[in-house]
């Protein structure tokens, strides 16, 4: 079966960050692209990933998300877009309101007008945990950037581009996560670990599991889905108990903007969520374009099943909880290690 990536253009917005450089890498490894385009506007992050990457298809364009003219430029000839550039971090986005919606809001509609105005066949965006249910401005951005990548089909139209949306939340291992912090406090002799709260929760997926969702959902998609990936849970203080054993623990209160525990898919969207053996989508609220839709059935012809009223998927209520020994065992602990980290 040929992938949907086969002899493409793939653009990448945000192409120099963690999940750009991993999407890339297996991009060109497990799929064939004809080209590949990096989107960025850090000149110098280009210029070593362009050391690094150097196969003949890759391609780099300096531009923000923010300029629509230079992205109809960028999208000239482009199959599929990923969109992952974003203003994501919590604290900067309340100092930084403004900026964190030319990006997030602004830049969303720039990549639907320049896919649309170019005949871009596939949109798929990054979006996260925090746009469901926001209590932060940067969720409150995501959320208005998912309502209008969904949106965004009714105007493309049956046999156009098609728009959709992936949602996970924070990346294990990956830049500003919890794990790299925690690893640097204990290497630097660290005599106790900051907790925000004792019973915090968080959805624990890796970068490849993300990418995964990504090359599943363009496989999937109708047009208008935000693609959630069933994925396990973890404790803060267990994740803390299995990188540094035995270091007392400070509780220092939940940062402004943060929320207790992650929320995926939200109770008043249970009537919109369709439950697949190992994810969930939720539909769009409006589909004035083909409107007979058949959202149980997916593109690769996988069936799936409406979620009971109520029903919503949250960290803390996950039935799938992982003890403090798979936390070291999927972060390649060893007891040697931890004995020297002791």
């Amino acid at each position: 079966m040929s992938s949907i990536f086969e002899g493409k253009t793939v653009l990448i917005t945000g192409g120099t960050g963690s999940f750009g450089k991993r999407f890339i890498t297996r991009l060109l490894k497990e799929h064939n692209p004809g080209k590949v385009i990096v989107f960025s506007r850090d000149e110098l992050k280009q210029s070593e990933m362009a050391m690094d990457f150097t196969d003949p298809r890759m391609r780099f364009f300096i531009g923000n998300v923010r300029d629509e003219d230079r992205l109809r430029r960028a999208f000239n000839g482009v199959d599929i877009v990923i969109h992952a550039a974003a203003l994501k971090q919590v604290p900067a986005a309340e100092y930084n309101p403004d900026e964190c919606v030319k990006t997030n809001v602004l830049g969303a509609m720039n990549i639907v007008n320049a896919a649309l105005d170019r005949g871009v066949s596939h949109v798929m965006a990054l979006s996260t945990d925090k746009a469901a249910l926001p209590c932060n401005l940067y969720g409150a951005t995501k959320l208005a950037s998912d309502k209008l990548f969904t949106a965004a089909n009714n105007m493309s139209g049956a046999g156009g581009t098609k728009f959709g949306v992936v949602r996970y939340g924070n990346v294990i291992g990956s830049r500003g996560s919890v794990v790299p912090f925690f690893e640097r406090l204990v290497k630097e002799g660290a005599k106790e670990l900051p907790i925000t709260d004792t019973r915090m929760t968080r959805f624990w997926i890796t970068l490849d599991q993300g990418i995964d969702l990504v090359f599943e959902g363009l496989e999937r998609m109708h047009g208008g889905e935000i693609f959630v990936k069933k994925i396990p849970s973890m404790n803060v203080v267990d994740l803390a108990e299995a990188i540094a054993p035995g270091i007392p623990h400070k509780i220092i209160g939940i940062r402004p903007g943060e929320k207790l525990h992650e929320l995926m898919c939200p109770e008043d969207s249970a009537h919109q969520t369709i439950e697949f053996k190992d994810h969930f989508v939720i539909m769009p609220t409006t589909t004035s374009f083909g409107s007979n839709i058949d959202y149980t059935t997916d593109l690769k012809g996988e069936k799936g099943t409406f979620v009971a009223e109520g029903f919503e998927y949250k960290s803390n209520t996950n039935p799938d909880f992982l003890t403090v020994q798979q936390l070291r065992d999927l972060l390649g602990y060893s007891a040697d290690k931890l004995t020297k980290s002791a």
